[in-house]
């Protein structure tokens, strides 16, 4: 991974900057960075780069909204909106809106994040594994977290003990299954999204380094396709994953209750018999 932490002036100029008070704050939390070349990392620097750009390009946005006469970008951001929503609707659910503020968001991040190595003087922050594992955790809790709100803690543990209409017995057997199954999701997601970025860049960087000119280009627009390519399949995946957590057990609990109201039919024709 180090051959492609290759000096770059933003990083340098920002810790020339912050690198000190940074320093000395985690000096009193006992951090040794005596060894550190750069006190801010350069995917640290190129992250808040990119926080700090699209919070200031949406609040340009936000300044020139119009109903009655909305602009080329008004109409681009509104189709992105509309095709977000309806995604999340087909695989979520009816209330697959109430996702789109992290789901977009990370979209958006990786997105950018991939896109931003192909800028000369910047690197790819998801070409570190940090930053790709940063978004994977990011997207496991979120998931789960909305799932127990949804259905509540009992029930949501519940669907890892037993898929819906399986006998409870199997349940010593399916819960650890479960369980290691939804923690491979964070690396699996961590590790495609960096493993993908970073041999982009490598052969990028390959590329340069032995034919400065023209031949590159193809490869360059090459990485455009992958990085929106693999921030699309980090996304679906999200959704795929949120569609588990808040749907599936609802349909669990459904057959489970008209077995309940079977029964009791069944018990009430019975007693009238």
């Amino acid at each position: 991974m180090e051959q492609l932490e290759h000096p770059l002036w933003i990083v340098d100029t920002v810790n020339s900057v912050f690198g000190p008070f940074v320093a000395v704050l985690l000096g009193m939390l006992g951090f040794d960075l005596s060894h550190a070349e750069h006190i801010i990392p350069n995917y640290l620097v190129i992250s808040g780069l990119i926080v700090l750009a699209v919070t200031v390009g949406c609040t340009l946005i936000k300044s020139r909204l119009s109903v009655e006469n909305p602009g080329r970008v008004q109409l681009l951001l509104e189709g992105g909106l509309s095709a977000l929503y309806g995604l999340l609707e087909d695989i979520v659910g009816p209330k697959g809106r109430r996702y789109a503020t992290l789901v977009g968001t990370v979209g958006l991040f990786i997105l950018l994040s991939n896109l931003s190595g192909l800028v000369p003087g910047l690197m790819a922050p998801t070409s570190n594994i940090n930053v790709t594992l940063g978004c994977a955790i990011t997207v496991f809790v979120y998931y789960h977290f909305h799932g127990v709100k949804e259905q509540g803690v009992v029930a949501y543990i519940k669907h890892f003990a037993a898929p819906p209409g399986a006998p409870m017995w199997i349940a010593p057997i399916y819960f650890p299954v479960e369980i290691i199954s939804h923690c491979s999701r964070v690396l699996s997601l961590s590790v495609r999204l960096f493993g993908n970025v970073y041999a982009e860049e490598l052969v990028i960087l390959i590329l340069f380094s032995i034919v400065p000119f023209i031949i590159p280009l193809p490869m360059m627009f090459l990485g455009i396709v992958t990085g929106s390519l693999q921030a699309f399949i980090f996304v679906m995946l999200t959704m795929i994953y949120l569609q588990g957590a808040v749907t599936v057990d609802h349909d669990h609990d459904r057959d489970h209750d008209e077995k309940v109201h079977a029964r009791g039919d069944a018990v009430v024709a019975a007693a009238s018999a």
